[in-house]
């Protein structure tokens, strides 16, 4: 079987530049860039009203969350174990050096860092698992 009755041509035999070719196949005559235009702002237009619906509708709407209640702040709490969790894991798949000596006050230290590191988190990243533990504790869900 013969590679050019496939479909294949050399790539030497065909070739025609690109900036030959390329404008006129860019430019649009000046009804269908107008077609394309109302085509395109049609679609923007229906977009926007569906995110407006689905933003508008009652079930998006939830009552706020009151961030001084115990409650709350025990479902942050619960967050920040998760964040420390799951950085200690990632931790533990990093390579050791001896570059610094880590005895059990280097260790202790790092723990600690680590602590901090995952309140900052649950604070200021927005996970949202606090929220949705609140949220389903006391029955807003």
């Amino acid at each position: 079987m013969d590679i050019n009755t496939l479909g294949v041509q050399n790539m030497n035999s065909s070739y025609v530049p690109l900036s030959s070719s390329m404008p006129a196949a860019m430019n649009l005559r000046p009804e269908e860039d107008s077609v394309f235009s109302t085509m395109l702002k049609r679609a923007q237009n229906a977009q926007e009203s569906r995110l407006e619906t689905v933003y508008a509708s009652p079930a998006s709407k939830k009552p706020p969350i009151d961030k001084t209640d115990k409650l709350y702040e025990a479902c942050l709490e619960l967050e920040t174990f998760l964040i420390k969790n799951l950085l200690k894991s990632m931790r533990s798949t990093v390579q050791k050096t001896n570059l610094v000596d880590t005895g059990f006050a280097g260790e202790m230290y790092e723990d600690m860092l680590y602590d901090e590191y995952a309140k900052q988190y649950a604070r200021n990243a927005n996970l949202g698992f606090a929220e949705l533990a609140y949220r389903d504790l006391t029955g807003q869900r």
